[in-house]
């Protein structure tokens, strides 16, 4: 793969399903590294089914940089007006009240005809366009701070597993977040709500934070969180997503967010994943996730866990983003320093 020289005409792109225009084939997208807008398509091509994995059936917001990676960018989550009647849509709802259909990729060529339009992120709802209330998959993203780096995020992840495996038997799938984090997805039953999927999700950070206190926050406020790994709970909030597995990230080096096998964790690096090294692995190996699908978890033991640490230790609710209403259970939303300087 490599930068185009000139402007060339329209390309067609065929998925095995139907065919996909594709205009200004030769535009660099990475100028690093000179891959061009059919590079792009060509690496979505490559990976196909494990990106369509990835989004089968989940709305799906789109992250485009018009102007490259190296470009300003935005988050298109309404399904554009003339998308295709090929690519079927559903009614999300956000928490301000507010809906908008966004697109639910069922085939291939709705990756492709979104890389046409300069998408290089898909942030996929947990849920799927049957059920739009009730998530599937519980998203734990690690999150290293400030001094802190992937063999860190490591670390937690091994920990993780552990906790998973405690409470409820769950097997979680990781995945490198195409920066220095891992993020960790476990399919569930489509029984919670947005809200006790969440509260799961403190559960395990809490309990991760107890087992790894001088590695592992909670902290919601930065000034807080240190030189630790944040278990970002926020992250599986309604209307929040995480990058999907196979996605592109616009860094310089085009890097990909990796599905891994758990034996692969500790030695892999995430720079070592990128547009041109992952076709040819996925060519090897396949879609290490594939079997991700095939067991649906339940969260009643996480669940379970979140009451004891609220009965026992006074831990209830934590602070949701700024942008949503205030919550009911939700602590004081303030910034501890700017709180105390109020005081």
């Amino acid at each position: 793969m490599g930068a185009a020289k000139g402007k060339s005409a329209a390309v067609d792109i065929d998925t095995g399903e139907r065919t996909v225009r594709l205009s200004s084939p030769d535009r660099v997208v990475f100028p690093e590294r000179g891959f061009t807008k059919l590079d792009v398509a060509q690496y979505f091509l490559a990976v196909g089914p494990g990106i369509l994995r990835a989004l089968r059936d989940r709305p799906t917001t789109l992250q485009r940089y018009p102007e490259g990676a190296a470009g300003e960018f935005f988050y298109q989550k309404r399904a554009p007006k003339n998308h295709p009647d090929w690519i079927p849509t559903a009614t999300i709802a956000f928490p301000s009240g507010r809906t908008a259909d966004e697109m639910c990729p069922t085939e291939v060529a709705a990756v492709i005809w979104a890389a046409q339009y300069n998408t290089l992120t898909f942030h996929p709802w947990p849920v799927r366009g049957d059920d739009l209330d009730h998530p599937d998959e519980l998203r734990i993203d690690l999150d290293p701070q400030p001094g802190t780096d992937y063999a860190d995020a490591v670390r937690a992840a091994h920990e993780l597993r552990a906790v998973l495996d405690e409470f409820g038997g769950l097997e979680g799938w990781p995945k490198t977040s195409g920066g220095r984090g891992l993020h960790v997805f476990v399919p569930i039953e489509p029984r919670w709500t947005f809200t006790q999927v969440r509260r799961a999700a403190i559960a395990v950070g809490r309990e991760l934070e107890r087992r790894m206190p001088d590695a592992v926050t909670t902290a919601w406020w930065k000034e807080e969180r240190g030189e630790k790994i944040f278990v970002d709970y926020n992250q599986t909030a309604r209307d929040r997503t995480i990058a999907s597995a196979y996605s592109l990230r616009a860094r310089p080096h085009a890097p990909v967010s990796a599905p891994l096998r758990w034996d692969e964790v500790e030695d892999a690096r995430p720079e070592d994943f990128d547009l041109a090294t992952m076709p040819g692995r996925f060519a090897d190996v396949g879609d290490v996730h594939a079997g991700m699908d095939e067991h649906r978890h339940s969260l009643e033991a996480l669940l379970a866990l979140a009451d004891q640490d609220e009965r026992d230790h006074g831990l209830g609710d934590l602070p949701y983003p700024p942008e949503y209403p205030k919550m009911p259970g939700e602590p004081k939303r303030v910034q501890p320093s700017r709180a105390k300087h109020e005081e």
